[in-house]
């Protein structure tokens, strides 16, 4: 694989993750650079490994992955959408503040979630001439770097919806879901 096919690479499989962090910044007090990075880190190291995987499950059952992939992303991605948008809907802003920082455990199976693509990037690599481990570590290093910047500006749609963006987030995490399906469906 050329260098460019490999950054064009790097950066579709980070588009999604980019996506969800922009609903992940809305959703948050004024999040800093710090957790801005911190979540950019959990989603690449995520999106670094499930390629590795991926290519790993390529060398033994590349098409048990190939089917399922949408249904496993788009599912996880209902689900974690329609939870945060009920809890934008129960709360009030009078009541409940944002929070300052997204749990570890809801960051992972949102980076998990956006990273099934890459997980079945990972199995078609499998069968091309490619070193995994540079492709992998090219995919988190985008993946880092587009969460990051997609929690920072979520910051300025946080305030621009006010408190809904738990909700707006929702329905962004539920539409790259749909997306995911869509495209996998589409393409049959």
């Amino acid at each position: 694989m050329n260098p460019i096919s490999l950054i064009f690479l790097a950066f579709a499989m980070s588009t999604d993750a980019f996506a969800a962090a922009l609903g992940k910044g809305a959703s948050l007090h004024k999040p800093r650079f710090a957790e801005a990075l911190r979540t950019g880190l959990i989603f690449g190291v995520i999106e670094t490994i499930t390629p590795i995987i991926g290519w790993g499950i390529g060398q033994v059952a590349a098409r048990f992955v190939e089917s399922w992939d949408h249904w496993i992303a788009f599912v996880l991605l209902l689900g974690l959408g329609l939870h945060m948008i009920y809890n934008g809907m129960k709360h009030d802003d009078a009541e409940v503040e944002k929070p300052n920082q997204h749990s570890f455990f809801i960051l992972a199976v949102t980076a998990f979630a956006t990273s099934i693509d890459a997980l079945a990037v990972g199995v078609g690599l499998a069968f091309v001439d490619v070193n995994i481990l540079v492709a992998a570590t090219a995919i988190g290093l985008a993946t880092t770097v587009m969460v990051t910047i997609g929690v920072m500006l979520g910051r300025v749609l946080g305030a621009v919806v006010g408190k809904r963006a738990e909700m707006v987030g929702g329905v962004v995490l539920m539409v790259v879901g749909a997306a995911i399906l869509y495209e996998h469906l589409s393409a049959m």
